[in-house]
């Protein structure tokens, strides 16, 4: 069974949260396929001066504009869009995914690995990677800065997911590589929704972003990869058998044959020196 992917490459105006839908949603408008992943944030831009300023632009989920553009456009397509969202529940704030089907809001994913100064402006999330299954395709998500932590993409293969879904603002070089990576140690694709442009908001250090969205395949093999500058929407055909087969070339399978037991020092907490 095959799927048609789409991940969107945008250029958030920071604050402008009904001019970067309108943005986003001209990319989308032509576009029918079963899986769209959208940037992390990328309705609000991602420098937040303070606290107070991101309170001012977040959105509770369900509800919301945010949240309401991605219900729409899965409704349309009759797929499933997952795309960042600046999520405020009472005092606290998260960078959250959400996932939206047949337009309904199905959960929204809380990012568990928080980057630079995100630790000032938000709460990590604690809840599970999720996977979410629509019309045969499993779809895992995590968001920007989990690609570090290897143990992310692991949970959602051993979930089950086909694809993972995960919406970033990278400003690192390295990430896209790393998803090559992560794909073929987990016999998975993985769309990478990367943005584009800069963003100095003193004090804060200035950002630039990195674009090269990408997507890629159960070998790490690159089947679509966005531009270093400009906006974009890629797309590329996964299919399930492909990621359900977790056979390496020697015959092993790189799920069944894991020795758990072996791997205590996973739950310890970790130090470093």
């Amino acid at each position: 069974m095959t799927h048609r992917v789409v991940c969107l490459q945008t250029r958030p105006s920071f604050g402008e949260i009904q001019a970067n839908l309108e943005a986003a949603g001209e990319l989308l408008a032509d576009v029918e396929a079963d899986l769209v992943v959208l940037p992390e944030l990328f309705a609000t831009g991602y420098s937040f001066r303070t606290r107070d300023e991101a309170m001012d632009l977040a959105e509770p989920w369900p509800a919301g504009a945010t949240t309401g553009f991605l219900c729409a456009h899965s409704e349309r397509t009759g797929g499933m869009v997952v795309g960042g969202l600046l999520e405020r529940d009472g005092d606290r704030l998260f960078n959250s995914a959400v996932v939206a089907v047949d337009g309904r809001p199905v959960l929204a994913y809380r990012k568990l690995h928080l980057f630079g100064f995100e630790p000032e402006t938000f709460t990590p999330g604690d809840g599970e990677l999720p996977v979410v299954e629509h019309r045969g395709l499993r779809v895992g998500v995590m968001i920007c800065f989990d690609w570090i932590f290897p143990e992310a993409a692991r949970v959602l293969a051993l979930g089950g997911a086909d694809v993972i879904a995960h919406p970033s603002n990278l400003v690192l070089q390295w990430c896209q590589r790393a998803m090559r990576v992560r794909a073929l140690e987990n016999g998975v694709y993985a769309v990478t929704a990367n943005r584009i442009g800069t963003e100095h908001r003193a004090p804060r250090p200035e950002l630039a972003f990195t674009g090269h969205s990408v997507i890629v395949d159960p070998l790490g093999e690159v089947l679509a990869e966005g531009p270093a500058d400009d906006v974009a929407v890629l797309d590329a055909v996964v299919d399930v058998a492909r990621a359900r087969d977790k056979q390496v070339a020697s015959g092993n399978d790189r799920i069944a044959e894991r020795r758990p037991e072996c791997y205590r020092a996973l739950l310890r907490p970790g130090t470093s020196s």
